[in-house]
């Protein structure tokens, strides 16, 4: 199995999974560096889905909870302001 792939580009969660007594805390941390490490591009949701059809076949690993809850959590970021808004006097 590939350590890095599109939607664990550094293979953060790949290596989370493997880290014998890790804790729901450093699973976080890693999590939130796997979210500044994805691509603009990348669907983060999407990328979670698959992320936990790969690895998350315990779902009480803290990985496997924490990457569940961000499912819950993490909103699709839109865009605000731009050429759309009216114009400041």
């Amino acid at each position: 199995m590939e350590k890095a792939t599109p939607d664990d580009p550094k293979g953060l969660i790949f290596e989370a999974y493997r880290i014998e007594g890790i804790t729901k805390p450093e699973c976080r941390s890693i999590f939130l560096d796997w979210a500044l490490s994805l691509s603009a591009e990348r669907d983060t949701h999407m990328a979670m889905r698959a992320l936990l059809a790969l690895h998350g076949s315990d779902p009480a690993h803290p990985m496997s909870e924490v990457l569940s809850e961000g499912l819950l959590t993490i909103a699709t970021p839109r865009r605000r302001g731009g050429w759309r808004s009216r114009p400041r006097d």
